[in-house]
């Protein structure tokens, strides 16, 4: 019965993870769909191109909430149903995943930046926080997400390998969806690593959709 229990939560995780709030925000408040125009990323940061703030911070905080929350329930209320670590690992997975191939949007997502920070914020928020703090510092002095979003890949596992073992405890499954979920953000960025050995990569704050 506790493997039922696991794969309906991992699947539910999946379909959350499947709502591309960039599309359902921007089409609510009446703007182009993320898809045609900038980057064509369904994502927080492409919204921004729009010229909307405001759906921008929505989409960017509704991404976030999708990968936190079934990790969150699966730690708060797992116990009850015989689920432990490994499920926390399968539901964060299967929400970034669905992330990156939605369901409902015919499999073409995001790159999960947002969602695997969710992600992160549910396994420990120490950890989180120590994650979008290296993202916020690369953001700031190089004025490029895609390289705070590498960067922050990179560390998230090692902080969570090497971090303070008082405030979360290395689990093998955990540890191994943090490198699954690194190394697909880094595939995600492929273009945007091509663009940034080349110089033709945009920062942030420059190239509004016309």
């Amino acid at each position: 019965m506790v493997y039922i229990y696991s794969i309906v939560a991992t699947l539910l995780a999946y379909l959350l993870g499947s709502l591309s709030f960039a599309v359902i925000v921007s089409k609510l408040m009446g703007l182009s769909d993320p898809r045609s125009y900038g980057s064509k990323n369904p994502g927080a940061t492409n919204v921004l191109r729009s010229g909307s703030k405001p759906a921008a911070i929505a989409t960017l905080l509704l991404d976030g909430l999708k990968g936190w929350l079934p990790v969150v329930l699966v730690k708060w209320f797992g116990a009850d149903y015989g689920l432990g670590d490994g499920t926390v690992a399968a539901v964060g997975f299967a929400a970034f995943l669905g992330h990156l191939y939605p369901v409902f949007f015919q499999f073409k997502g995001g790159k999960g930046v947002a969602t695997a920070a969710g992600v992160l914020l549910g396994v420990s928020w120490i950890l989180g926080l120590a994650t979008l703090a290296t993202w916020v510092i690369i953001a700031f002095f190089s004025r490029y997400s895609s390289l705070a979003s590498l960067v922050s890949a990179a560390f998230a596992p090692l902080y969570y390998l090497f971090g303070d073992r008082e405030a979360w405890y290395v689990d093998k499954a955990i540890l191994l969806v943090m490198f699954a979920i690194s190394a697909l953000l880094v595939y995600r960025h492929r273009e945007n690593i091509n663009k940034l050995l080349k110089g033709t990569e945009s920062k942030l704050g420059s190239g509004k959709k016309a």
